[in-house]
């Protein structure tokens, strides 16, 4: 694997802030330590820096040789909050914050762009713009790319494309995943509410029963994907919460059913929608029972633009040889905020390889694998090189 050498004497320090960030974890939108951390290296590098954009985010602007002059300009996105976990790796640079917990990854990524960073500010060889986005809250839904977005990411600053990683179990370490088009799936949240009425377990003339509702509610559901979407077409709808009655002998006024909806593209998402709020309806009439479907918006889908996608490839390869590309890993039903920047600019979401048997994501057990740090921060570099070169 070639590294460049200034690369490679990065990786020491690359070490120590990544161990520094994962045993001082922060969870979404508190990442203000993080995000203090981040702010002094990238002053250290020179770097001119923006804070609080979308709550705790940062930019850090790094111009070319010709100081800016040129137009051209790259976005590179690492998110950097934690997860509401409780570590058990028993790491020498463990979680020092009870409940809070680095288990995807998000340290390597600052790490990567902080190393990036760096080398691209000494170097300095290509022409143009480097925005570097250090994004907070990435996790649990809480949309930090979207409150970035919103707070002017892409008003304030003249960036042409955007380009994110991330780790991947399961792929080889020196491999990458690069997909042209759709990567990562769209989620919301289902809330349905049964309202029925309550009486005694032995008379149930006298009720309308909310527990046979959402029985036939959820059975009905389960045929949609298999019944009712093209074959070859992707969702998934997952019933995971049921919630309702107090007694053995007392028909509950109200159920309520809990899930998630998973789907590759807006015209899946609102076909299965609207039939999730018509077959709970339907179901929920046959027992004379009200429904009330409540849809929370998750993530959009993650599509790369084709073209960046295949630079991206192209990119990888160069760095890190023929082959280096994995064609084999399938897309995920697994959601990603960085889907919000796709919509407003061209660009890509790669994964990178953390090891055939790293452990998976959101385990108390996790660590990011630091033999990634000095790939992610020379294909970061190499990238911005490629796309700003004369």
């Amino acid at each position: 694997m070639n590294i460049n050498e200034k690369i490679k004497s990065l990786i020491p320090e690359m070490k120590n802030w990544r161990h520094h960030i994962h045993e001082n974890p922060e969870i979404a939108y508190e990442e203000k330590n993080t995000s203090k951390f981040i702010m002094n290296k990238l002053n250290e590098f020179g770097i001119e820096t923006h804070a609080d954009l979308g709550g705790t985010g940062i930019v850090g602007i790094i111009h070319g040789k010709d100081n800016g002059a040129s137009n051209k300009s790259i976005g590179i996105r690492a998110d950097m909050d934690a997860l509401p976990m409780t570590e058990k790796t028993n790491l020498p640079y463990s979680s020092k914050n009870p409940g809070r917990m680095h288990a995807c990854g998000h340290d390597g990524h600052t790490t990567m762009l902080m190393g990036a960073a760096k080398y691209l500010a000494e170097t300095k060889n290509f022409s143009g713009t480097v925005y570097c986005i250090f994004q907070p809250a990435e996790e649990g839904g809480n949309a930090g790319a979207k409150s970035m977005i919103n707070d002017g990411l892409f008003t304030k600053f003249n960036i042409d494309s955007v380009w994110g990683i991330h780790n991947w179990p399961g792929v080889p370490v020196g491999e990458a995943v690069a997909h042209k088009g759709f990567a990562m799936a769209g989620g919301d949240i289902i809330v349905i509410t049964i309202q029925g009425k309550g009486g005694h377990a032995a008379q149930p003339q006298f009720s309308n029963d909310p527990i046979v509702s959402a029985g036939l509610t959820i059975t009905a559901l389960q045929t949609l994907i298999s019944r009712q979407l093209d074959p070859f077409e992707n969702s998934v709808l997952s019933l995971t919460k049921i919630e309702g009655g107090s007694a053995f002998n007392v028909i509950p006024d109200i159920v309520t059913i809990g899930g998630t909806l998973r789907s590759t593209n807006n015209k899946i998402r609102d076909m299965m929608l609207e039939k999730i709020k018509n077959v709970a309806t339907n179901a929920c009439a046959i027992n004379n029972c009200k429904v009330n479907v409540e849809i929370r918006p998750g993530y959009p889908p993650t599509v790369n633009d084709r073209e960046s996608a295949e630079l991206a490839s192209k990119v990888f390869e160069d760095s890190f040889g023929p082959n280096s590309i994995n064609i084999k890993e399938t897309p995920t039903m697994g959601s990603e905020d960085f889907s919000y920047m796709l919509q407003e600019k061209p660009g890509a979401y790669i994964w990178l390889g953390s090891g055939e048997d790293h452990e998976k994501l959101h385990s108390v057990h996790y660590d990011f694998n630091d033999d990634l740090l000095p790939i992610g921060a020379q294909y970061w570099s190499n990238l911005a090189e490629t796309i700003l070169s004369n």
